[in-house]
């Protein structure tokens, strides 16, 4: 193990939960709005939040207490009013939403925020998003860019792809019966919850107008990754490698998902996490 990785704090490392909570204590007990509090990361910073004794109001349209619109900024205001920080959790995949919910959405709510005085945005993001040529990456980029241009203080914190997200794609192809599995393509996941983590961290800390990077203790490749997927479900699927051409595939090849000497670091890899889903 080189001196980086020796030096960097492991998600869920005592020591880092310990100064973490001497920090949240230091701030006091917050007023934290999570937009996207409901989606796959955003849960689990809400309880991370909550077990640190923080207030949290869950943004969503569906809220019953807080409904929120980002696509409208329908709800911003009141949903907002006394907040000291906002975790913009929010996402959408939908290539006709994506902009106006993660780019749109953001600017209406760096607004909001502004006219009721919250004073830190933690905005959440992508390792290497700014690398790699994928719509979805480059509205992830602008978003971030629009953030770090605001007038509110800001951290950004970039996480690795998700277990679930890996999960959920090889759910997806193993009903055709097939498995993505280039071993061309570095990757280096991280349990959302684990994620979680380092996003309560830094809104329970002050703003630090720059980034964090969190990543999955593991760089491993898309085949290991369906091989140990394939192994603990027991689906049958025919691991197939898929070649990614031009500037994309240059760049994921390259690494640029991965991040060697990420700020803080998970301990549940990929095939470890498996084992402790619930079997359907």
């Amino acid at each position: 193990m080189d001196e980086a990785a020796m030096n960097e704090a492991p998600i869920g490392d005592a020591a880092m939960d310990e100064a973490a909570m001497k920090g949240a204590e230091e701030m006091g007990v917050l007023d934290i709005a999570v937009a996207g509090g409901t989606g796959t990361l955003g849960r689990h910073v809400v309880e991370q939040l909550r077990a640190r004794g923080h207030r949290v109001r869950v943004l969503s349209r569906g809220s019953a207490q807080f409904p929120v619109d980002l696509s409208t900024g329908e709800g911003l205001a009141a949903a907002l009013a006394g907040c000291d920080v906002v975790v913009d959790a929010a996402n959408s995949t939908a290539p006709r939403t994506v902009r106006a919910t993660l780019v749109d959405g953001t600017r209406r709510l760096l607004e909001a925020e502004r006219a009721a005085g919250v004073g830190h945005h933690v905005c959440v993001s992508i390792v290497g998003c700014d690398r790699v040529p994928m719509p979805y990456y480059k509205v992830k980029t602008d978003q971030e860019g629009l953030v770090a241009a605001g007038r509110v203080p800001w951290t950004i914190v970039r996480a690795t792809q998700f277990h679930e997200l890996a999960a959920g794609v090889f759910t997806a192809t193993a009903r055709a019966r097939f498995l993505p599995a280039s071993a061309s393509v570095p990757l280096q996941p991280i349990a959302a919850a684990e994620a979680a983590r380092a996003v309560a961290d830094a809104a329970g800390s002050a703003p630090r107008n720059g980034r964090v990077e969190v990543a999955g203790p593991d760089r491993t490749d898309l085949r290991a990754l369906a091989t140990a997927w394939r192994a603990t479900t027991g689906r049958g699927a025919v691991l197939l490698p898929v070649p990614i051409p031009g500037r994309i595939g240059r760049a994921l090849r390259a690494g640029h998902l991965t991040e060697s000497s990420p700020d803080a670091r998970g301990t549940i890899g990929f095939a470890q996490w498996l084992e402790e889903q619930p079997r359907p």
